[in-house]
Parts: structure tokens; sequence; C-alpha cells
């Protein structure tokens, strides 16, 4: 009994968040070559996103963001899920930890146009 109780109770769970996502938008960055595509990531003003990043590398890079408080390690040929926002207009630099001086970036804040 106490098995069927949690049963339901994570399946409500995930159909709640799951429709709590459903209307965020999607931005993908790909890691190739130690480099962040695209470098410049235009999102729109207060509304949560889900960046999805993709590294092609063989190697692994963490996503980090001292702006966005956020850090992800991508592993080789893998990708990662990062939530960001909502946030105000603005740019939010972020950089790959294990390559610094070429994996560079920035999130790019505007308000969208009614």
């Amino acid at each position: 009994m106490i098995i069927k109780k949690i049963i339901c109770i994570a399946l409500l769970h995930g159909s709640l968040t799951g429709s709590l996502y459903a209307d965020t938008k999607k931005f993908t960055i790909e890691i190739k070559n130690h480099l962040f595509y695209p470098a410049e990531l235009i999102v729109p003003a207060d509304e949560k996103v889900k960046l999805i990043i993709i590294n092609h590398d063989q190697t692994p890079e963490e996503f980090e963001s001292f702006e966005l408080n956020r850090e992800k390690v991508i592993l080789g040929n893998r990708k990662g899920i990062v939530f960001i926002g909502p946030l105000e207009v603005g740019e939010y630099p972020f950089f790959g930890e294990f390559h610094p001086e070429t994996a560079l970036g920035k999130i790019i804040v505007k308000q969208e146009k009614p």
C-alpha cells in the first residue's frame, strides 16, 4: 500500500513539474574545440529559460558563470541542461572552467518586443 502511494505521488509530481516547464523556452549552446557556439546568446528578459549544452569535444568542460550563479560539468560527447532566469536586461558572461582562455561567452538578456 505504501509503495502505491509513493508511485502515485511520484507520478503526480512528475506531471506537475513537467507542465511547469512545458512553456520554458529552450536554447542550445554547443562546445567544439573548447569554444562555445554561439559565443553570444540572446534570451528574453523576465523568463526562465532552459539551456541545452552539447559538448562535441572528447574531454569534459564546465559551463560556469558567477553572474548567473551556475556551474555544470558536461562530459565529453554528452549534453547537459542548465536552467537560468528569470533575468533582468543585461549581459551575463560565462566560461569553460577547464579552458578559460578559449571557452568564453555571454548571455545577452533583452526585453522582447510586444
